[in-house]
């Protein structure tokens, strides 16, 4: 922030959009990617709209967006850290959207399901039954845009996709074990079946 107020910038648009992502079984992960992820989708995104929201509220316009996902509306197995740190994001974002309700700062959420992007292989996601399965993946382009719209509009949360927002309304009424066992079936890929997990 300093090199900005230095310059005389001003910024009215922040955009969390880095993640970093990982599947396996949560005792036999690497503890440096679990590091690494609640870093940069939880602590990155955390400090970052801490050091813009003043100075948006401040002068009484902005536009904060965070990047979740559907993962956050459950908890998922074969992805466990992941998952919990796009639940963050998505109370994060509801709570301090509410506590800016009365200013002209928005903050928006948003939700994307399986998108095409390069999170598949740093994850080692490849033939994982939630991207190369019956659900529709969509690009980057598309979901883009519809998170574009929405955070010009002003939205509190956007997810992109019919299906999606089905799915994520649906876990509000359904069993966690269910849950549990379909993210599992959904994240677990060939190379982790074989690792046992």
């Amino acid at each position: 922030m300093k090199i900005v107020d230095e310059r005389g910038l001003v910024i009215d648009t922040l955009i969390n959009n880095a993640g970093h992502g990982d599947s396996g079984r949560f005792d036999q992960e690497d503890p440096g990617k679990i590091s690494s992820m609640l870093q940069v989708n939880i602590v990155a995104l955390t400090e970052l709209t801490r050091l813009v929201l003043p100075k948006m509220a401040a002068r009484g316009r902005g536009k904060v967006m965070l990047v979740a996902s559907t993962a956050a509306f459950q908890p998922g197995t074969e992805m466990a850290v992941y998952y919990a740190t796009k639940s963050y994001v998505l109370s994060f974002g509801r709570a301090i959207g509410y506590e800016l309700r009365h200013t002209s700062v928005t903050v928006t959420t948003l939700c994307p399901g399986p998108t095409a992007t390069e999170l598949a292989q740093v994850a080692h996601m490849e033939g994982s039954a939630l991207l190369s399965g019956p659900m529709p993946v969509m690009s980057a382009a598309e979901v883009a845009r519809q998170g574009y719209a929405a955070l010009k509009a002003g939205l509190p949360q956007i997810i992109t996709g019919l299906l999606n927002n089905i799915i994520a309304v649906s876990t509000r009424f359904t069993p966690t074990s269910v849950l549990l066992t379909i993210a599992g079936h959904l994240n677990r890929t060939s190379a982790t079946s074989s690792a046992g997990h």
